[in-house]
């Protein structure tokens, strides 16, 4: 009977100490606004308003930009579009996403990349106006550029 008890205190123990570690885990990081707008030039390949959608897990970081305005010229497969979006830091230089992923799309479809994969470091501060989101399609390379500042705001990295 005795070691019943015992282990039966020792799960106790066991239980209340997984707790405390739960209690004291530091926060997920987050990054501030988690959406933003903008409104791309594509040259002949069309414009108009996209939004993108950042996300944090430490310093790894990932954005997807998604648009109705610019449409796929042609019908394009899963994961056929490689894809690097380059962000302006606020202290200077420039933070690239990049990455493969993306829908199946049939021509006119709403554009959608992502996520691509980032590095971010704390109060890392990234603006799409004066950066550029570069899709190659069988070859051809699309480049995009806001035609002015991100809304709400830049994206703030924890």
């Amino acid at each position: 009977m005795r070691r019943i008890g015992i282990g039966a205190g020792a799960a106790l123990v066991t239980g209340v100490l997984a707790v405390t570690g739960l209690a004291f885990a530091p926060a997920a990081l987050a990054v501030a606004p988690g959406t933003a707008t903008i409104t791309a030039d594509c040259g002949s390949f069309g414009g108009g308003e996209a939004t993108l959608t950042a996300t944090q897990d430490g310093t790894a970081a990932t954005i997807t930009v998604n648009s109705s305005a610019i449409t796929a010229p042609i019908a394009l497969g899963e994961d056929s579009i490689s894809s690097t979006l380059t962000l302006v830091k606020a202290s200077g230089g420039t933070t690239s996403f990049t990455g493969t992923e993306n829908p199946a799309m049939a021509a006119g479809d709403p554009v959608q990349v992502g996520p691509l994969s980032g590095t971010v470091a704390s109060g890392d501060s990234l603006e799409a106006f004066g950066g550029s989101l570069q899709m190659t399609v069988f070859g051809i390379t699309i480049t995009c550029t806001a035609t002015g500042p991100q809304s709400p705001g830049p994206f703030v990295f924890d």
